[in-house]
């Protein structure tokens, strides 16, 4: 650019000639190059008046700055190329130095070793300066001093955690009201509880929080000031200022960046909270992950409740809302810990484990943890299991004797397909050892680690999986997800490992069709186990064919799982 251009297209086009008619093309090119964000005088005013501002009315400033890219570097300065530029001219350097007033000659200019890098010396006005400035502000950064959770909140120990370990007595529930029977006993629990806080996008009814309503609250600064339309029902909604649910609409990024604050506050406000958000699970890490990201960066603590999980059991949504893959994004992100429970004493420990990790331990994690909205019977929880569950694989019931057995393993709600095929496959002789897989993703984690650490010449046992599936038997992995997720532990399992799994996009029907459809359902695990039997020798493969044919699956079914189907 020059003046003279400046001057036409700027002034003289909007009839504004004479306001710079007194000023040369050389000095009207050297005000616009030198703009408010670079004059230390007018930043000063600037903030000097934002600050009388605040301080007359409490009043706030908006102050924009107007400033050029490359400033001071006339190869630089405002040009779109700048971000390709990887080095400078012995002339750039030289005219840097000037207009920084950088005490180097040319020939140390022309040197690059580190030698020749200019720093302040201790006790110059300048340093002393910057220094006395920055003790002002609270100290240097980057540095991170948070404050230690276990010093501070006094953590429950009984009563709360333990609620689901003797199941649910015949009562058919989901792992939905085993979360909302868990948190509210945690909100219940003294100091502790009154720091748990509550966020919830689309509708709390959805995910059974409504009985929280009467108790903890929707928080609303200025109080209720309206009737609700249920004003006459005992679990009626109820604000009040200091409420511990947030209700937060369908605004997932409203409500990601309430959690944040949340699930930070224990290190910016020194004031921890414990933060638990409850969302359709579909509309979580591929909407906000980019946020939750951001929240692992931040050293977030908290739990992230993906409710309705499930590509068959969400059923009559269709596309949109049958998450199957959350669980192979959340493992993308180092500070996540995703897991999978399918009974309601799982849930429980998988929370109450995060909680000692989190607040216990001051360690920076955040939870992924699935809920499904389908009823089942939860059973008693049996004994010497908490290591499997929070390691992510833990065997759940052992086989009948048998003249052949196989390993199912289940998880979230399919684990009712893995516990109906023990019957089908009893009429063939085959015993069914019951495996609970809570979380694919720590598993595979547990096991990379192990086979670096033997790769690196350490002394390491072998993975979990190894431990538990290494053997040559016949395993079947059957789940709600994508066969991806439990195929992350593959290469360490023995013998052969055979994955179903809900692949393509969700449908409209029933949970029972869905299920033929994805072949997930009981007879199709009771096939595949007969299958790897076959494989292996064990058994005619024709057993199985027999199988596949007394059960209505038709071999030459067209794959169509990842079509769209309009």
């Amino acid at each position: 650019a020059d003046g003279a251009l400046i001057r036409k297209d700027i002034f003289e086009k909007h009839g504004l000639l004479d306001r710079v008619a007194h000023w040369s093309d050389e000095e009207l090119l050297e005000a616009f190059q030198t703009p408010g964000g670079h004059d230390h005088k007018k930043i000063y005013a600037a903030f000097a008046q934002a600050q009388k501002n605040a301080e007359m009315g409490g009043r706030p400033s908006v102050i924009l700055v107007k400033t050029l890219k490359g400033y001071s570097l006339q190869t630089f300065l405002g040009r779109n190329t700048v971000h390709q530029k990887k080095t400078m001219t012995d002339s750039d350097m030289q005219k840097y130095r000037d207009a920084m007033g950088i005490p180097l000659t040319d020939e140390q200019l022309a040197k690059s070793d580190a030698a020749n890098f200019f720093a302040l010396k201790e006790d110059s006005p300048e340093a002393k300066y910057l220094k006395s400035k920055r003790q002002e502000l609270g100290g240097f950064l980057p540095t991170r001093s948070p404050a230690k959770v276990s010093a501070l909140v006094e953590l429950p120990k009984h009563g709360v955690y333990d609620i689901l370990d003797a199941g649910s007595k015949g009562r058919e529930i989901s792992t939905t009201m085993c979360f909302a029977q868990v948190l509210r006993k945690m909100m219940q629990a003294g100091e502790f509880g009154q720091r748990v806080t509550l966020m919830v996008t689309d509708e709390s009814r959805t995910f059974g929080i409504d009985a929280f309503f009467p108790i903890f609250k929707i928080h609303a600064p200025f109080g209720q000031n309206y009737i609700s339309v249920d004003a006459d029902q005992v679990m009626k909604y109820a604000e009040a200022p200091n409420g511990q649910i947030l209700q937060e609409g369908i605004s997932e990024g409203g409500a990601i960046m309430t959690w944040i604050a949340s699930a930070t506050s224990y290190s910016s406000q020194h004031a921890p909270t414990l933060p638990f958000l409850i969302y359709y699970s579909m509309f979580g890490f591929q909407r906000v992950g980019d946020s939750i990201w951001q929240a692992a960066d931040a050293r977030a603590r908290g739990f992230l409740i993906g409710a309705t999980y499930g590509r068959t059991t969400l059923n009559g949504e269709g596309l949109q809302h049958q998450d199957g893959h959350s669980l192979l994004i959340a493992l993308t992100c180092p500070a996540v810990k995703g897991y999978d429970p399918a009974f309601g004493y799982e849930m429980a420990l998988i929370i109450e484990n995060g909680v000692k990790e989190m607040w216990g331990e001051d360690k920076d994690v955040i939870y992924y943890v699935t809920a499904y909205n389908e009823n089942m019977a939860m059973p008693e929880k049996p004994q010497g299991v908490d290591e499997g569950i929070i390691k992510g694989l833990y065997k759940f019931s052992d086989a009948k004797p048998a003249e052949h057995t196989v390993r199912v393993i289940g998880s979230g709600a399919i684990m009712k397909q893995a516990l109906d095929a023990i019957d089908i496959l009893a009429e063939y002789g085959v015993g069914v050892e019951v495996w609970s897989a809570t979380s694919y993703g720590e598993l595979q984690r547990d096991a990379v680690a192990c086979q670096r650490s033997s790769r690196l010449g350490g002394e390491a046992p072998p993975s979990w999986v190894e431990q538990c599936l290494g053997d040559g038997s016949v395993t079947v992995a059957v789940s709600d997800n994508m066969t991806a997720y439990p195929k992350l532990i593959a290469p360490w399992v023995g013998g052969d490992y055979i994955v179903l799994g809900a692949d393509g996009f969700g449908r409209s029907d029933t949970r029972e069709a869905l299920r033929r459809f994805f072949e997930i359902d009981k007879e199709h695990v009771a096939v595949a186990a007969l299958y790897g039997l076959a494989k292996q020798g064990k058994i005619p493969m024709d057993v199985a064919h027999q199988a596949r044919d007394k059960f209505g699956i038709a071999a030459d079914r067209k794959d169509i799982c990842m079509e769209v189907v309009s």
